[in-house]
């Protein structure tokens, strides 16, 4: 598994040498990816970890295991910043994303790495899926957030159920892919269409704002 390891510190000294040539927003973006890194690596190993205890195999860990860990370990380097630095709802949700698109990021190359690079066309439906999929789990927490984090009665219990639906968007998603033929191809294909049912939703919102203004 050292292979993990290697790739991780391939892409993350970069990341975190240019940390210190940036300033503001992108500073704290590029921070915040390099989370998204870390936080599929810790993940890789807790998802293991547990794998080995529980007695789940190769097939199940992927659908029982890996969409609880890997969305809570996502969602740890923003909740941190939130209890801690209490910053501006946008940075929130604009890091959020950024944290799933470094964890996506991370994942694609090692699967790339396992599986190697014969079928590009193979590589590049699942890249797209997998990646808009972990995207799609983070703009579910943050748009949330976005509309809860105010309301101090409903922060617990409204965090505890945008997790739970991000688990549960997660673990559909790798059940539907796990499968072959047209199951497998309308997993990798929800992502997407999510994606543009929530930016439709974003984008009446911003008009809905801006009209009101």
């Amino acid at each position: 598994m050292n292979y993990i390891e290697n790739i991780y510190v391939c892409l993350a000294v970069p990341t975190f040498l240019s940390i210190f040539c940036l300033r503001g927003r992108l500073r704290r973006a590029t921070i915040f990816l390099l989370a998204g890194m870390t936080a599929c690596l810790l993940s890789s190993y807790i998802s293991s970890f547990l794998a080995d205890v529980t007695g789940a195999g190769a097939f199940w860990a992927p659908l029982e295991i890996s969409p609880v860990v890997e969305e809570l370990m996502k969602f740890s380097p923003l909740l941190f910043w939130l209890l801690v630095f209490e910053p501006d709802k946008e940075d929130a949700y604009i890091n959020m994303i950024v944290i799933a698109l470094g964890f996506a990021t991370f994942e694609n190359v090692c699967y790339l790495t396992t599986n190697g690079a014969a079928s590009l066309m193979y590589l590049l439906i699942r890249g797209i899926g997998t990646g808009t999929m972990h995207v799609v789990c983070g703009m579910i927490v943050a748009r949330g957030l976005f509309h809860l984090w105010d309301k101090f009665y409903l922060r617990a219990a409204g965090t505890a159920g945008l997790i739970s639906a991000s688990i549960t968007y997660h673990a559909v998603y790798n059940v539907l892919v796990s499968q072959s033929g047209p199951a497998a191809y309308i997993g990798y294909v929800m992502p997407i269409a999510t994606t543009v049912v929530i930016l439709v939703f974003v984008w009446k919102d911003a008009n809905r704002k801006t009209s009101a203004e």
